[in-house]
C-alpha cells in the first residue's frame, strides 16, 4: 500500500523548524549584548535559570501524568550527565563570544558539531559513516580556514575562535550523550533537568568566579530574557513539535539555517565585521554542514 504523506502538516512541521533555526541564530546576538554587561558563568546561570521556569508550564501541560520508576530514574541519570556537558559546551561558547563579539563567527563555528557528530560515531563506534559527511568535513575546515584568514595579514585563529571550536566539540558529546542516553525517557522531562543542572552549575560558577551585580543583570534582561524564555522554553518546544512530524534528515538541514540567521543577525545589529572573504567562508562551512546531512547515494526518491 502506498504510504500518504501529510502535505500540510509537513509543511507546518518545517515552517517551526525554520523558526526555531531563526530563534536560535538571533540567540548569538543576544549572548554578543549580554557581554556588555554580565561574565560569562552569570549568563549561563542566570538564562537557564529562566529557561527552566520557561519550560515548566510547557512540561505539565504536554508531558503530564506519573512517571514510572525507572523511567524517572533514566531522566535523572541522562539529564545529570547532558547538564554537566552542556554546561562545558555553553561555557566554552560564551566566553569565545567575549572574546570574538561575534554572533557570525560563534554561529558556523558552533554550528561544524553537525559535521563532527557522524565522523564521532565512526571513531568511537564504528558506525558507517558515508562520502558525504567527509566531503562536508573538508568544506568545513577550508570554510573555517576562511573565515579566520586576513587579507594581508594571514591566517587568524585567536583565543576566542579556539574556545568556540572546543565548545563545538563538547556541542558534540552533547549530541552523542543525548542519543546514547536519552532513549525511552520523556523529552521534556529531560530538556527541563539538563536546563536545571546546568543552571545550578553556571550560578555556582558564578559565585565562585565572578562578581554578580544585580543592577547589571537588570541591564542585561533582554538578552536574557530572549536567551531563556525564547532560546529555551519557546524554541525547545517548537522542535519537539516539529520533529514528531518531519523527516529526521530534513530536521537536521533546516535546523542547521540557524548559523546563517546568526551571520545576518550580527549584520543586522551591527555587531560584526566579517570580511567579503570570511562570508565565502561562512557558505562554504554552510554548505559542508548542509551536504553531511544529505546521503549522496541514496537510492529512493521521496
Amino acid at each position: 500500500m502506498e504510504k500518504r504523506i501529510d502535505v500540510k502538516s509537513t509543511k507546518t512541521s518545517l515552517f517551526l523548524l525554520l523558526l526555531t533555526a531563526l530563534i536560535w541564530g538571533f540567540a548569538f546576538v543576544a549572548q554578543v549584548e549580554g557581554m556588555a554587561y554580565v561574565q560569562p558563568f552569570t549568563m549561563n546561570g542566570v538564562r537557564f535559570l529562566i529557561g527552566i521556569i520557561a519550560l515548566l508550564p510547557v512540561l505539565l501541560f504536554f508531558e503530564r501524568g506519573r512517571v514510572d520508576k525507572q523511567e524517572r530514574k533514566r531522566t535523572v541519570i541522562a539529564s545529570l550527565v547532558a547538564g554537566v556537558v552542556l554546561f562545558a559546551a555553553s561555557s566554552l561558547q560564551q566566553f569565545g563570544i567575549q572574546i570574538t563579539g561575534s554572533a557570525g563567527v560563534a554561529g558556523f563555528i558552533t554550528g561544524l558539531y553537525t559535521v563532527l557528530v557522524p565522523i564521532a560515531c565512526y571513531l568511537l563506534f564504528k558506525q558507517k559513516t558515508g562520502l558525504n559527511v567527509w566531503l562536508g568535513a573538508i568544506l568545513a575546515v577550508v570554510g573555517l580556514f576562511l573565515l579566520c584568514y586576513r587579507v594581508g595579514e594571514g591566517l587568524y585563529f585567536g583565543y576566542g575562535e579556539l574556545l568556540l571550536l572546543i565548545g563545538s566539540l563538547f556541542w558534540t558529546a552533547h549530541v552523542m550523550v543525548i542519543d546514547r542516553l536519552g532513549k525511552s525517557i520523556r523529552s521534556l522531562h529531560f530538556a527541563w533537568g539538563q536546563f536545571a543542572v546546568c543552571a545550578a552549575l553556571g550560578l555556582i560558577a558564578m559565585l565562585i568566579f565572578e562578581q554578580p551585580n544585580m543592577s547589571n543583570i537588570l541591564d542585561a534582561k533582554w538578552s536574557l530574557l530572549y536567551c531563556g524564555v525564547l532560546s529555551s522554553g519557546v524554541a525547545y518546544t517548537l522542535q519537539v513539535v516539529a520533529q514528531k512530524r518531519s523527516d529526521p534528515t530534513m530536521a537536521a538541514i533546516v535546523l542547521s539555517t540557524e548559523s546563517c540567521f546568526s551571520a545576518l543577525g550580527g549584520v543586522i545589529f551591527k555587531i560584526d565585521s566579517i570580511t567579503l572573504l570570511g562570508y565565502c567562508g561562512c557558505a562554504l562551512m554552510f554548505a559542508g554542514i548542509i551536504i553531511s546531512q544529505v546521503n549522496i547515494k541514496r537510492k529512493n526518491r521521496e
